[in-house]
This record gives C-alpha cells, structure tokens and sequence, in this order.
C-alpha cells in the first residue's frame, strides 16, 4: 500500500456526481436501474474525456472525477446534465434517474493509482448534496473562475458549513430546467423557466375606493400577498417590482403570464370605507385561461389580517402546495396586531416610494407615529431607520454621523423583535456599509439573501453591499437572481451590475448598464457619478460633463476629490482610483475641488 511520501498535492477541479432516487428505481425495477446506471456512466465517460477529465471513481451510483480546469469542470458538467435531460426525455417521473452534481477547486492528496484525497473533494461532496436533481452546484472559488465565460447563469445558493472548513463556503446553482442547453438557462427572462414549482404573479389590486390617496391601502394588500406567498417554498413568486409594472394597465393576463414568464395570475380589488373593506381576488391559469378560485371578502378593517391570511392559504391550497411547518406559522405574520399602527407603517412605505427629500420625511414621521402605536412593529422600526439610510447616501443630511447612528440604532431595535426578517438584515447591510464596516455588511447581505432567496429587494441591496465591498463576482450573481425574478427590473439593480463590471475592468459592459440605470432612475445620482468616470477614461468629456452636471443638479454637496475618497464606501482601491481618474480626465473634478 502506498504510504504518506509517495501521495503528492495539487491543485484541481473536483466533479462529484450521485444519481438521485437510484435506490428507489432499484427496489421496483433492478434491471431498468442498472440499465439506466449504465447509460449514465456512458455519458460521463464521454463528456468528461472530451473535456480533458479523468475519471477516478465510480463507486455505486456516484461519479468522481477531475480536471485541470475549472472552466472545463464545469462545461462537462453542463454537458452532462444536457445528455442525462435528453436521454430522460419522455421518460416519466418516477422512472427517471437524474444526477446531482458539485464542482469545486482545491488542493488534493493524490496517490499513485490516481485516488485523490482531502477537503477539496470533501467539499465537492457536500456541493453535490446541495444540488436539485438534474442541477449542479458550484463553490465560490469555481464560480470566480468561470464567471462571465459562459453563456450560463448561475444564481447565488447562500454559504454553507462544510465539516472541517473554518469559514462557510458560498455556493452558486444552476437549475435543472436549464439543463436542456446553456443557453436556456441565461436567456430565461421568464423567471419560471429556471424552476419546476408552480410559478405565481400577484398584480395590484385595484383602488375601488373612489378615492385615490386610498392607493397606498390596495398596494400595501397586495405587497404583503406577495410576501407571504414568497414565504412558501413550493412556489416561484414574481417579485414586486414585476408585478407593480402593470399597474392602471387593462392587461390580457394570458399575455401577462407569457411576459412574467408564470403560470398562474392573481388580481384583485380592495374597497376601503370608513371601518368596513371589501376584497375580491381571482386566481387564473394563464396557461389555459380558466379561473382556479375566486372569493370575495366583506369585512371589518380589524379583519383584515385574517383575510390577506385567508387569501394566501387559499391560493397554495389551489395550487395544491404543502406548507412547510415553519411556513405555516410565518405566513400571516405581520408583527402586529394594531391596525391603525399597520395602517401607518403603509403611508409610509408609499411615501419611501417618491425618493424625494420631503416624501422621506413624511414616511419617518408616519413610521414614528406606527411605533409609538406598537414598540414591538419591527417593520416601522426599520423603515424609519432607512429613512435615515437614505438621507445620508444621497447626501440630504449634513448630520452625517448622527443619521447612520439613528439607523443602526432603530434596526437594532427591529431585529430584537424579529432578528428572521430579510428586509431589516438587507436594511442592516446597507447602514453597515455607509460605516464602512464592510465585513459585517456583507455578512448582514448574504443573511438577508439566505433567509429570503425570493426577494429580489433582499438579492438588490446584496448585490450593491457586495459590489462596494469588491465582491464582485458574488455581487453579480445576486444580481442575476434579481433578473431572474424581476424581469421588468428596476434601475438601481442595473447600477449596481454597472458599478461591478467598472470594478472588473469592463468598462463597455458597465457604461450599457448604467446607461440603463440613468434612464429608469433619472433622479438617482450615483449612476451619473459612475457613467461620467467612464466617460471620462474614454475622453468623451462632452458625455462625461453631462452626466457630473447631472450628479451636482441631484446632489446638494460639494463633489470633489475628498468627497470621492471619504463619503463613497469603495472598498477596492483600484476601483477608486479609476473613479478619481474618470472625473479629472474629464475636467469634473480637481484636488481642491469642482470645477
């Protein structure tokens, strides 16, 4: 046997494989299952060897293999899913045999017969068991090398312990829907392409209280539908931003399914008057075009808990999903029990919405009002505290340091009462980074994404926090979940891609981005600062002085080099400097000052 000092170390891409249901196909039928067995292994053999891989064992119903390469791991990977996808083609269900597959990179012990040993194929293992059927997961230090060189998207999987590894390993998924061709799954604008769960969108539920400052009522209804809905795990959920885009739109819900990219369609209507309200709801196949359920509601307002409750529970019970226990006990939840003070906390979410100066501050003070209502409202906690976020981010509070202390404290506050809530952990995230205390505000970002992989707020403000904390690739990849999930996305998830691929160097890809950005958000200043620097490098000063003018128009500071270098949380300092250099090529900006 070989001993210690004939094992030699390298550094590889691990592929390990497990087919999933092997033991149940052999239990009903031995011969179909080796058979089936057989034909998987042909279509290892064959994509492994023609990426340059080796394959070291195949040990039961599991495959282990290696290759020099992380970028060829994970194309045999791929083209292994889309043979096993073809080959199940037609087969049903329970007859199919479908793999799980993990690739990481890492060092190995490896013995003359060519076994391999060590954490990087322990690793390799536990990605495999956190794959779906028919899926692969990737470890981080994979998907950093093979991000942007393939024609595949990859969606962040939060981290994971691993049993001897000090630190969590953050994990990357692609999905078995896109196992039929690489392609699929990254032109897949239609969020439902990328999961087999019964896929929902909620539009808003019509006013019909003949008073349109009633609005911010009908949309707070269906914002929470759509939260609660989130919360289930058996179903894909069309984010907000999707959803609200159809709003005052007579719209042939066939053709919003198609656009949605989702079979089924809630809409609704809400009839507030004086203490009594009115819900209707109808829920439409928009495959089909035939209603699943439909009810109206007539109730006291101090009903309505029950009733949004009722609704949520209806639709899964139509869609024929099982809750979860702990989805059982969340669903409804609203942190409180107070109406008036719920009442309040949605005034004040439909004036966040205005992204003015004033528009905050009447949202602080109605969110003021819903906590002295009820001390234990976390969601009034921490809309209040992003009022003060937002004050000092776009430079509308001089009180600098008072006004990220004032949000520290009240999320602090929120999270006493629900420390569960991905919006006060991405609230968290955001306030942490204005402190530049980057470590803790990538971990509160990546808590807030785990705890809710649904919410395209929670993957928006991860992938800002992890772009200026230099998480590039990682920030990336929480931004293709927010596309994902929000096909009709909004401009600040198009800065956020925009300040990344400035931080990787690619400038083209990062000015079409923010371009973007500077056209759905043209009030939004911190798209303009970053299109003007690139415009800058390039010397199109003509361009660049547009946008900085743009910027000053929006922003009520002084922006010079220091304001650069001490206000703005960049963590990478060569994006910095980029930035720096961006605004004087073109004049912008000089060491004392604006020009």
């Amino acid at each position: 046997m070989s001993n210690a000092a004939e094992m030699t170390r390298r550094l590889v891409a691990i592929l390990n494989a497990d087919a999933a249901g092997y033991s149940r196909l052999m239990a009903e039928d031995e011969t179909a299952a080796l058979g089936a067995l057989e034909a998987a292994r042909d279509i290892f053999r064959q994509h492994v060897g023609a990426l340059g891989g080796r394959i070291i064992d195949t040990a039961g119903d599991s495959v282990l293999a290696e290759f020099a390469s992380a970028l060829d791991a994970v194309r045999a990977a791929l083209a292994i899913q889309a043979g096993l996808g073809q080959r199940n083609h037609g087969i049903a269900g329970e007859r199919r045999l479908d793999f799980r597959i993990g690739v990481n990179l890492g060092d190995v012990l490896a013995r003359p017969d060519g076994t391999i040993y060590g954490d990087g194929v322990n690793v390799a293992a536990r990605l495999q068991a956190l794959a779906e059927p028919g899926g692969i997961c990737l470890s981080g230090k994979v998907f950093a090398e093979i991000e942007g060189k393939l024609d595949v998207a990859f969606e962040f999987g939060g981290e994971h312990a691993v049993k001897n590894i000090a630190r969590p390993i953050p994990t990357y998924r692609f999905h078995p829907a896109g196992a039929a061709g690489p392609r699929a799954a990254a032109a897949a604008a239609a969020p439902a392409a990328s999961s087999d769960k019964p896929s929902i969108a909620v539009l808003p539920f019509s006013n019909m209280s003949g008073d349109p400052d009633q609005a911010y009522f009908s949309d707070g209804i269906t914002e929470d539908i759509i939260t609660d809905l989130s919360k289930v795990s058996g179903l894909f959920v069309a984010a907000r931003n999707s959803s609200f885009a159809y709003r005052d739109r007579a719209s042939d819900l066939r053709a919003v399914s198609r656009e949605l990219g989702v079979r089924y369609v809630l809409e609704g209507s809400v009839r507030k008057s004086g203490n009594r309200v009115r819900i209707t709801a109808q829920l439409i196949d928009g495959a089909q075009g035939g209603h699943l359920w439909a009810e109206r509601f007539d109730r006291d307002l101090t009903d309505i808990f029950a009733v949004q409750d009722e609704v949520t529970r209806e639709i899964v019970a139509a869609l024929k999903v099982r809750l979860t226990p702990e989805e059982n006990r969340t669903i409804g939840r609203r942190g409180t029990e107070n109406i008036e003070a719920y009442d309040l906390m949605l005034r004040g979410r439909a004036e966040l919405a205005s992204l003015t100066p004033a528009g905050t501050q009447r949202a602080r003070a109605l969110f003021d009002q819903a906590k002295a209502l009820d001390s234990r409202f976390g969601a009034a906690f921490a809309g209040a505290a992003e009022t003060y976020i937002r004050e000092y981010s776009l430079g509308w509070n001089q009180n600098v340091a008072a006004t990220l202390d004032k949000a520290l404290a009240l999320l602090a506050q929120a999270l006493a009462v629900d420390d569960r809530s991905a919006t006060v952990h991405a609230g968290l995230s955001y306030a942490r980074l204005w402190k530049r205390d980057f470590d803790r505000a990538v971990d509160s970002a990546r808590r807030a994404m785990i705890l809710d992989p649904g919410s395209a707020t929670a993957h928006s403000y991860g992938a800002h926090v992890l772009g200026f904390a230099g998480h590039y690739h990682e920030a990336l990849a929480a931004a293709e979940t927010v596309k994902r999930l929000t096909p009709h996305h909004p401009g600040f998830f198009e800065y956020a891609i925009g300040q990344c691929r400035m931080g990787l160097g690619e400038d083209e890809a990062a000015r079409a981005a923010l371009e973007i950005a500077t056209s759905r958000m043209p009030d939004f200043g911190p798209s303009f600062l970053f299109l003007a620097a690139l415009h800058g490098l390039a010397g199109r000063t003509d361009q660049a002085k547009a946008c900085f003018e743009r910027l000053q128009s929006l922003y009520p500071v002084r922006i010079d080099e220091n304001w650069l270098r001490t206000v703005l949380p960049i963590r990478d300092p060569a994006l910095l400097e980029r930035l720096v250099r961006g605004c004087k090529a073109a004049g912008l900006i000089d060491a004392g000052g604006r020009r």
